[in-house]
């Protein structure tokens, strides 16, 4: 089992920055991918970024040039840095980690950023 927990939430102004954590523990051993999700009310769980073990990254569109993800494999940890922060990107944070097709879940921190 993988435990996977978020910390770095928070409110915080449109313009500003926040950067989140996520530490895994557990059987971590062949854990690829790691990233991050997003789900607001109603609507479906999207794709903030991910990174693999070797650093590869992927973004959405929403996050380019203002969301960096990067992980520390010796920690366990993936780390997202959110600046220029929206009220868009308010949302429930969810940090995930992948071994083969099976994907671990966080449960979640909530992100609020006022206008």
């Amino acid at each position: 089992q993988v435990r996977l927990v978020e910390s770095g939430g928070g409110l915080v102004q449109a313009g500003g920055s926040l950067r989140l954590s996520c530490a895994a523990s557990g059987f971590i051993a062949n854990l690829n991918r790691m990233g991050w999700y997003r789900q607001t009310p109603g609507k479906q769980r999207e794709l903030v970024a991910t990174i693999t073990s070797g650093g590869r990254t992927d973004y959405a569109d929403s996050g380019k040039g203002r969301f960096t993800i990067s992980r520390d494999n010796a920690k366990n940890t993936v780390y997202l840095q959110m600046n220029s922060l929206k009220p868009d990107d308010t949302a429930v944070y969810y940090c995930t980690a992948a071994r083969g097709e099976y994907n671990y879940w966080g449960r979640g921190t909530q992100v609020t950023v006022s206008s």
